[in-house]
């Protein structure tokens, strides 16, 4: 599944497909921040979801964004999803216990139609700042989102995120996070 190209102007803000999906997002970006991971995947996840962090390279213009195409820090399923959520609410979950201080934000939101009444593709922005423990300095990792939203049984789900991150180097604890 493609995005709708970046030559269809997106939607406008006033159009109320575009507020639909602001809605989503800045309701998603709370339920993560708030760590209500598993209200996350029950009420915003599609089940069918694509949830992809390609791998970055510094490539020369010619050879395009630098993106891996088949090579990913995350390549997710629903049933993976669910699985980190699960491990989250264990004991057994050292790497993030105390959980680490989280707060996304999400901005410059592109809308775009679909040919599919039913989909909404979607560009957005996304800066998360991280605290962990006791560390005096954050980590920042901001990128931009290509998501891909369905309307299944009237709410919109999400269906496809790819994340394409700024950095080639993650220097990061670990990638325990939801972006």
């Amino acid at each position: 599944m493609s995005h709708a190209s970046t030559a269809v102007r997106p939607l406008s803000v006033s159009d109320p497909r575009h507020a639909e999906a602001t809605d989503f997002f800045h309701y998603e970006a709370e339920l993560l921040d708030d760590l209500e991971e598993r209200t996350w995947l029950r009420e915003l996840v599609s089940r069918d979801i694509v949830y992809r962090v390609p791998v970055r390279e510094t490539v020369e213009r010619a050879r395009g964004r630098g993106f891996a195409e088949s090579s990913f820090h995350l390549d997710e399923t629903y049933g993976s999803l669910d699985s980190r959520v699960t491990r989250g609410e264990t004991r057994y979950a050292w790497a993030e216990d105390p959980p680490s201080r989280i707060l996304h934000f999400v901005t410059n939101i592109r809308v775009r139609p679909s040919d599919d009444e039913d989909l909404l593709d979607a560009r957005s922005n996304i800066l998360i700042f991280r605290t962990r423990q006791d560390q005096t300095s954050a980590k920042l990792l901001s990128g931009e989102r290509h998501d891909v939203l369905r309307r299944e049984d009237g709410r919109w789900r999400l269906l496809r995120r790819v994340v394409l991150l700024d950095l080639t180097v993650i220097g990061t604890h670990n990638f325990s996070l939801f972006f």
